[in-house]
């Protein structure tokens, strides 16, 4: 039987995109054992961070765990500080399933940082020129899908939905690994993930 991960993530753009970028990540690590990637459960960040939110989640997403997996939750840290927010967090969320193993990481300030500390490997996706720059700063950016509607052309507009998924499945994720620190948290947080799908 795969060992199965449950995401859990806060926005419509994440379902597919999150999913999808850790089937790459899956492909990138080649572990010795099959792992599957469940279908993500969504909820608001507001409910989330309110009291008994995340823990409802992560209780809800277990129930599609089996008999062996994890809960693996990625949110936006929407100007929080992570190394303040993401302990607290991940406290809640292990406390509400001691018996399941789950891992929190925030992308900071959003998901989409990650395409912008890889922009230029985006060339042509999704209409965005071949002139794009990385960005020199993409994680002090409040408003990413701003960014790079900026970048498309005057008769498209962003959509997290559409957009998210192709651009995930088109950036290169060692160039966003060397330039933004979150996603290298989450590479490795879910390097670790699979090194425990092995170990079982």
């Amino acid at each position: 039987m795969p060992f199965r991960i449950v995401p859990i993530v806060e926005g419509h753009g994440e379902e597919q995109a999150l999913r999808l970028l850790l089937r790459r990540l899956v492909a990138e690590l080649n572990p010795s054992i099959p792992i599957d990637i469940a279908r993500p459960w969504r909820q608001p960040r507001g409910t989330l961070l309110k009291p008994g939110g995340i823990e409802t989640a992560v209780d809800s997403a277990c129930v599609d765990i089996g008999e062996s997996g994890a809960v693996f939750i990625v949110l936006d840290s929407e100007g929080d500080c992570p190394a303040e927010l993401g302990p607290g967090l991940l406290t809640r969320a292990r406390k509400a399933r001691p018996d399941k193993a789950v891992t929190l990481v925030l992308a900071h300030h959003e998901f989409g940082a990650w395409f912008l500390a890889a922009a230029s490997s985006l060339a042509g996706c999704r209409g965005l020129p071949a002139d794009i720059q990385d960005h020199p700063n993409p994680e002090e950016v409040s408003g990413c899908k701003e960014w790079l509607e900026r970048w498309m052309p005057l008769t498209s507009k962003y959509s997290e939905t559409a957009d998210q998924p192709a651009l995930v499945a088109a950036f290169d994720i060692h160039l966003a690994r060397r330039r933004a620190p979150s996603f290298d948290k989450l590479w490795r947080e879910f390097e670790q993930v699979c090194r425990e799908a092995v170990s079982q």
